[in-house]
This record gives C-alpha cells, structure tokens and sequence, in this order.
C-alpha cells in the first residue's frame, strides 16, 4: 500500500462527502451560507471523518450510513475552530494560511457561522435515520448521535475549552493540562472513531478499547501541536507560531520541555498503537493515519 497516494484518494472521497451536505449560497440569508462553506472548504486534513470511516471499516461496516456522521463530524470541528479564532478567545487572523471566518467576515458573522455550522452538523447527522429501516441499525444510529453530541458538548469539546480558556494566565498543573487536551481535543476524535465503530456493529467493549485509542491519540496529537508551536512557521503551520506564549497557554512544552514532550509523544502514541494492534480487526491505513496525524509537521 502507498499510504501518501491512498491518503491522498481517500481525502478526496471524504471533501466529496462533505461538500454534499454543505448549504447552497442563496436566499436573503445566504452571507451566513457563504461564512459557513468558506470555513469548512478553508482546508484541512479531514481527519476526524476518516478516522470515522476507517473505524467503521475496520469493524467490517459497509452502507452509506457513515456518510452524513463523516460531515457532521467535520462541521463540528470547524465550527469548534471559528470560534476558537474570536477575538474574545485566541483573536487569530489566520488558519491554514487563509483569513479567519472572523478576519474575512467580521465578529458578527464568525460567531453566527459557528453556530450555524453546529446546528447544521446535527441536522445532516439526523438524517441518517432515512437511510436505516432495519430496527438495529437505527438502534445503533441513535446511539451514534449520542455519542456525536455527548464529546461535542460541557462533558467533551466545550468543557475543555472552558477550562482551557479559565486556565489562560494562569499556572496549569499536569493533571489539568491532560484533562483540557482529553476533553478539548479528543473528544471529538474519540467521538470519530466511537461512531465508526458503533454503526459497525461494535461489541461495547470493542466500543470501549477504540475510546481508549483514540483518547490517547487525542493527547499525542494536542502534545505535537505545542511541540509545532514552538518549532513550526507560519508558512509550514498555515496558522500564527508561538500563539500559545502569546496568550500566556501553559502547554506541555512549557510545563517539560520540548525533549520530554517529544518523548510523552512517543509513550503515548505506542500505547494507542498496541491498543489497535490488540482487537481481532485489521485496518494497515488506520494503523499508518494514526502515526501520520501524530507525527505531523504541521
């Protein structure tokens, strides 16, 4: 398998699937339609709705169920990220080398994108059930959408970035930090790979062990992004460097070190990889996507 080639033809499929669900640009309204396709089609690596989908494979699911969960999920995290870039939040005038929502359509508009995208993501999530009639197949779709909105809300995405937003300035224990990147960052990862499994069929604690991957692979990949903080540009990064010291972020690099952060990567990410390598299932692109995403330059 060439994993960059693979990667790069399942990317596509994925953008397909998500531009599907996008809303049209019309209407008296349609300046919010505009705001909320430009920061999904902004870029991006499409992780979390291909490691949805690469769960779901794993665990033999076949159908077109995932499909509207895969941009549901991608919606979310975008909607996630206008809104982390607020001048009330990180203030950030770029991501992935492109103006914010807010920079290109104002504070206005970049909160009511957000919101948007975020209702839009449950909307598109909730016709899945059109596609299911068999009674354990909607039985496992509604379980997926709890899921889906459990990791989004206070007890996942948004409890961590409340945290995270209250810790600013402040001196952050290690405890606190690996509890705002479990629920900041990977929620919705463990919601990606959860809602795979569970729309596969999944065993609960099938369900449980993928949780307990990507949690793992949540904190790894929150690590190498303050690793990327420090010794990225904004040319390779796509986004500001050291906007963590300029918002006075503890992260991990500040409470170790850039050396031992490399190294709480490398522990972590091994766990995550012998958790996969313990189910009875196989998935050689899942293996390779997980070491890709955590081993990121940018």
């Amino acid at each position: 398998m060439n994993f960059s080639e693979e990667l790069k033809e399942r990317t596509r499929q994925t953008e397909e699937i998500i531009r599907e669900q996008l809303p049209p640009e019309e209407g008296q309204q349609r300046v919010i339609m505009e705001a909320m396709n430009y920061s999904v089609l902004a870029g991006g690596k499409r992780l979390r709705p291909l490691l949805m989908r690469e769960t779901y494979r794993m665990f033999g699911g076949k159908g077109d169920t995932i499909r509207p969960f895969m941009a549901a999920m991608e919606m979310i995290h975008t909607y996630s990220l206008v809104h982390d870039d607020l001048p009330a939040m990180d203030n950030d005038k770029y991501r992935r080398g492109k103006l914010t929502t807010h920079a290109k359509y104002g504070h206005a508009l970049g909160i009511l994108a957000g919101d948007g995208l975020l209702n839009l993501a449950f909307e598109t999530a909730l016709s899945a059930f059109d596609r299911e009639e068999d009674g354990a197949a909607l039985k496992r779709t509604a379980k997926a959408l709890q899921i889906l909105a459990g990791k989004a809300g206070v007890y996942g995405m948004i409890g961590g970035q409340v945290v995270d937003v209250q810790s600013s300035g402040q001196a952050v224990d290690e405890e606190k930090l690996l509890f705002i990147y479990e629920l900041k960052t990977g929620a919705l990862l463990e919601a990606s790979m959860m809602i795979g499994a569970v729309l596969a069929g999944a065993a609960e604690e099938e369900i449980r062990t993928v949780e307990q991957i990507a949690s793992d692979v949540g904190k790894a990949f929150q690590i190498r992004d303050d690793i990327l903080d420090v010794t990225s540009t904004l040319e390779k990064l796509g986004k500001p460097i050291n906007s963590d010291d300029r918002n006075a972020k503890t992260t991990c690099v500040t409470l170790k070190g850039l050396e031992e952060a490399s190294r709480e990567v490398e522990i972590i990410s091994e766990r995550a990889l012998a958790r996969l390598s313990s189910l009875p299932y196989k998935n050689e692109f899942l293996t390779e996507l997980i070491k890709a995403l955590i081993y990121r330059e940018k």
